[in-house]
């Protein structure tokens, strides 16, 4: 697998296909395999780039806060190694937020931005405060907070129908060392709030949203949903915080329609 030397490690990464460069980047427990099953979907139209964030799958840990802009650095390491200036990004909940950190950045690079299950919202007092105990807590026992964890991330009314995939999702969670873990609770804790970044987006957004999500409250999603001139919101209806699994065609349908508008 592709690597690319990042600050004072390395960062995995997958291609597939040719065309107009798309860059899918997974949540906080996840990695890259998260989005294989939608490789053959969108690969015969376009370049799909998987991307392992710091500390995630095979891209190393830093040791330090994950915050989100340097994993947004991370991600401009990969594509200007691959000679790539435009682009879309899409990003499931934390990688929506490295995603939106992207966009502060490096805004000329971006063709298309989609929060999948994500916000532009800084963690709240409360959910600050919710972070700190997930981290005593994986410093006591990372099993058990890993378990409870990925459960939370479904729809607990079709458990019985999701039993491989959250299996799946466990087992690349259970990957993650919990280093990496603190790292990434520490940097979503301390993240800054980027809604200016919608409000003044000069490229189309799209927002995938589960109506049952838990982890993010579905009217948040729907208000900032307003903010950008170019946005569109898909609503997941039985989806909780894992829609590409829990309702795979319709965000398959969904992505498919916004790739096919931004580079119509």
């Amino acid at each position: 697998m592709p690597l690319v030397n990042f600050k004072q490690g390395k960062i995995n990464y997958t291609i597939h296909g040719k065309g107009r460069a798309i860059v899918f980047l997974h949540g906080f427990l996840g990695s890259s395999k998260i989005w294989e099953t939608y490789i053959e979907k969108y690969s015969s139209l376009y370049k799909i780039i998987l991307i392992d964030l710091p500390g995630h799958g095979k891209s190393d840990c830093y040791g330090y806060i994950h915050t989100m802009e340097m994993m947004a650095e991370s991600v401009k390491s990969v594509m200007d190694s691959l000679g790539l200036r435009k682009y879309i990004l899409v990003g499931h909940s934390m990688g929506g937020y490295v995603a939106l950190a992207f966009a502060e950045i490096y805004n000329d690079n971006l063709k298309g931005l989609v929060l999948f299950n994500s916000t532009a919202l800084a963690d709240t007092n409360e959910k600050k405060l919710d972070r700190t105990r997930s981290i005593n807590l994986v410093k006591r026992n990372k099993g058990n907070y890993v378990r409870g964890a990925i459960l939370n991330l479904f729809n607990p009314d079709y458990y019985q129908f999701y039993v491989d995939d959250i299996e799946f999702a466990e087992s690349i969670a259970r990957s993650t060392s919990q280093r990496a873990i603190v790292d990434c609770l520490e940097g979503m804790k301390n993240r800054l709030n980027r809604e200016v970044i919608l409000k003044f987006a000069n490229f189309p957004v799209l927002f995938i949203a589960g109506k049952k999500d838990k982890v993010i409250a579905f009217d948040t999603i729907e208000t900032q949903s307003r903010l950008a001139k170019s946005s569109y919101l898909c609503v997941l209806p039985e989806a909780a915080h894992m829609g590409m699994f829990e309702e795979k065609p319709n965000s398959q349908k969904y992505l498919y329609r916004f790739f096919g508008m931004v580079y119509k």
